[in-house]
């Protein structure tokens, strides 16, 4: 098991509805509310956070340096040591933990958000793409996802009734998480771009997550059972498509070791796999297979919401808060950024054994 310097757990986690459209909510309003909420649940005021970051996309939100105005949400007094990466919040998580392990911070507060309901959504991220080979072509996330599914599918390692299959669970699982934009029974529906169906899709749509860290007798005091990181880290595979086997994510599995996700068995995973597909590969990169007991996805994935830039985030927010009410004991959260799985972060969590 990875040793840090100090000991650091995620002690509160909310988020919003995620919802296909909040045309009447700016991201300030968006925000607030579920910032309101996480702190709450430990009883600090946004003055005692020793460090916040955040998470968000200035192409989603039409305009540069955008999560100034998110800063409104947090409180402009006192003034506040802040930061901001423009990925996903998982990413400003990680950025928080190092903040606290360098011993700067006690606790931190994370958070992020993404509204990809104003524009296309598809457009938006074909420009994360190589400028040069790539993004002259426009192929949208589907359609390099539906690359990758039919490499898959090419290989023998999954079809099509198995990702139908993956959907259904998962937004079947989403019947219990009242945040989730859909959940029951959805319709696989017609092929987006083959061999993916709408059902093999994530929902595009709204929402924000915001966590709160703290270290060592802070986290005992704040949470009842915090959720101890016991290991992190992210890893990136190479810019070009062709470079890569799609069919596998060496850089998952590498970040993975690395946490020390491989020196025991784990009870819950949060995948981030907006694809149906996507999962196939992450459960191979993690020797994850049907019937060894770990419940994935519980809260219904990406498939169920994937609000950009927060999804990641929620994965691990979601996995921590199993811990906090004794659902889980060891779990596994990835969040990923990039086309076909392209970086990844993998976080080992573990409660304290009664």
């Amino acid at each position: 098991m990875p040793r840090y310097a100090r000991d650091v757990a995620v002690v509160a986690f909310a988020q919003s509805d995620h919802l296909r459209r909040t045309d009447e909510l700016s991201e300030v309003e968006m925000v607030m509310p579920v910032l309101h909420q996480v702190l709450a649940q430990t009883g600090l005021k946004a003055g005692e956070i020793g460090f916040t970051c955040s998470g968000s996309s200035d192409y989603l939100a039409g305009r540069a340096f955008s999560f100034t105005m998110t800063l409104d949400g947090v409180g402009a007094w006192p003034p506040i040591s802040e930061s901001h990466v423009e990925m996903d919040g998982a990413w400003a998580l990680y950025e928080a933990w190092v903040k606290i392990q360098t011993g700067e911070a006690d606790t931190a507060l994370v958070y992020a958000y993404g509204k990809s309901s104003p524009g296309s959504v598809r457009d938006v991220l074909t420009r994360q793409l190589d400028p040069y080979y790539l993004a002259p072509l426009w192929p949208d996330p589907v359609a390099l996802a539906a690359l990758q599914a039919q490499a898959l599918i090419d290989a023998g390692e999954t079809d099509e009734s198995a990702l139908a299959a993956i959907g259904a669970r998962s937004r079947d699982a989403a019947r219990s998480n009242p945040h989730a934009q859909l959940s029951g029974a959805v319709p696989q529906g017609g092929y987006q771009v083959a061999p993916l169906r709408t059902g093999d899709c994530p929902p595009i749509g709204d929402g924000a997550a915001a966590v709160v860290l703290a270290a060592g007798d802070t986290a005992r005091r704040l949470c009842e059972r915090p959720a101890w990181i016991t290991g992190i880290d992210h890893r990136i595979e190479a810019h070009g498509l062709g470079l890569r086997d799609l069919t596998d994510s060496p850089s998952t599995r590498i970040a993975a070791e690395r946490a020390g996700f491989f020196e025991g068995p784990v009870d819950t995973a949060e995948l981030h796999a907006p694809f149906s597909s996507q999962e196939v590969v992450l459960r191979k990169a993690l020797g994850i297979a049907e019937g060894d007991g770990v419940a994935v996805n519980p809260s219904g994935g990406s498939l169920a919401a994937n609000p950009v830039m927060a999804a990641g985030l929620i994965r691990i927010g979601e996995a921590a808060a199993r811990i906090h009410r004794g659902a889980s004991d060891r779990a596994v959260a990835h969040a990923t950024s990039g086309p076909c799985l392209q970086q990844n972060l993998v976080a080992v969590l573990e409660g304290d054994r009664a």
